[in-house]
């Protein structure tokens, strides 16, 4: 059996000269049928001429030129133009005189260069062909002529369209890629965000609370502990996704560290953030990405708690339900007030952009001297 799918991947592998050349061939063969002698195009009334050695040049040079039309439109536009003046000269009238719109039409739409100059060259061709005709009786009115040059400027108005229409899908592709990429450096900076300002943050929170234990220093050493190991895992969190972000990498980015939110919830405890954390029910199989969004949804929650809400207690709650994922986070106070690293506000921003390109809902609002945040993410959706 023939394998169709495979036979056609490799005539798509092959050049472009390669997949033209059959018609050219085509064309030639079927205009040596005695049938089809006289049924080409006519331009004149000039009396039908039998075949001679001159008649195959003429088809020869309307027909095989056709390979090259779009590898070089320019010589296949010279020499189906020599062609065809040739079999009208002569009257042979062959089917491959059928060649001329073709070529124009391929050559406005593939000729890079000269475009104006190679209109100007082929009407004033046309011109001397009339005349010449004109001089061997071909007995055509003017009208006649002018018509059959308006068919070919029509067969050049086909070509620059389809030039158009690539050149417009060109522009089409450009966009879509450059907006994919635009697109994927958000993404990649809202990951480096979410990751490192967590990470930061508790780690410049624990470094501030260790200036005043130098009288402990128990606790002192278990403080710098959780800085080294908040540290560690700050590493292997960029790590994990610089390694999403290979090429070859197919696998969907997942909660990043395993554990997932109550790791997070403790470390966020080790930096002196009192987090009362209540999850029910459990994350379905078809969860898809929208775990991943809760789970970064709390994470910059709590950093917002360090960075201005440190010491005050906070209250996670993460609720698994068949349609969603529902989020809430809140603080009692402003807190102690102890020093961390500021904000832009591109986080809460990010992740409002990152929860409604899911089709879910966000808030984060004030109150009583703290903060909510909430998320109803829908589950299903795949990263």
């Amino acid at each position: 059996m023939i394998d169709v799918g495979r036979v056609t991947d490799r005539w798509r592998r092959c050049g472009v000269v390669v997949r033209d050349l059959p018609f050219g061939l085509l064309l030639a063969v079927v205009s040596l049928l005695p049938a089809l002698h006289g049924k080409g195009t006519q331009v004149g009334d000039l009396p039908i001429r039998s075949f001679d050695a001159l008649a195959l040049v003429a088809i020869a040079l309307e027909s095989l030129p056709l390979a090259v039309r779009r590898r070089w439109p320019a010589v296949c536009l010279v020499l189906v133009s020599f062609g065809f003046v040739l079999d009208q000269l002569r009257a042979y009238h062959v089917l491959a005189s059928n060649a001329m719109p073709i070529a124009l039409i391929s050559a406005a739409a593939h000729l890079e260069r000269h475009r104006r100059v190679t209109v100007v060259l082929l009407s004033a061709a046309y011109v001397l062909l009339a005349l010449a005709l004109d001089r061997l009786g071909a007995g055509e009115k003017v009208e006649g002529y002018v018509v059959f040059y308006l068919a070919l400027a029509l067969a050049w108005g086909i070509g620059v369209r389809l030039r158009s229409a690539r050149a417009a899908e060109a522009e089409r592709r450009r966009h879509v890629a450059e907006a994919t990429r635009a697109a994927e450096r958000t993404r990649i900076a809202r990951e480096l965000h979410d990751v490192v300002t967590h990470h930061v943050t508790a780690m410049v929170v624990q470094a501030e609370a260790a200036r005043y234990l130098t009288a402990a220093p128990d606790r002192l050493d278990a403080t710098l502990s959780a800085v080294t190991d908040t540290g560690r895992r700050a590493i292997t969190d960029l790590r994990h996704m610089l390694d999403l972000l290979k090429a070859d990498h197919d696998a969907d980015v997942g909660v990043p560290a395993a554990g997932g939110l109550r790791t997070l919830v403790e470390q966020t405890r080790r930096a002196g953030q009192p987090v009362e954390f209540t999850e029910e029910g459990g994350p379905a199989e078809s969860a898809g990405s929208a775990e991943f969004v809760a789970y970064r949804v709390v994470q910059e929650a709590l950093t917002n708690a360090l960075k201005h809400a440190h010491g005050s207690p906070t209250a996670v709650r993460v609720r698994y339900g068949e349609k969603e994922i529902s989020v809430e986070v809140s603080t009692d106070g402003p807190g102690s007030g102890t020093a961390s690293p500021g904000g832009g506000g591109r986080g809460l921003a990010g992740l409002r952009e990152r929860v409604e390109a899911v089709g879910g809902r966000f808030g984060a609002d004030r109150q009583a001297g703290g903060f909510l945040v909430r998320a109803r993410i829908p589950a299903g959706n795949r990263s």
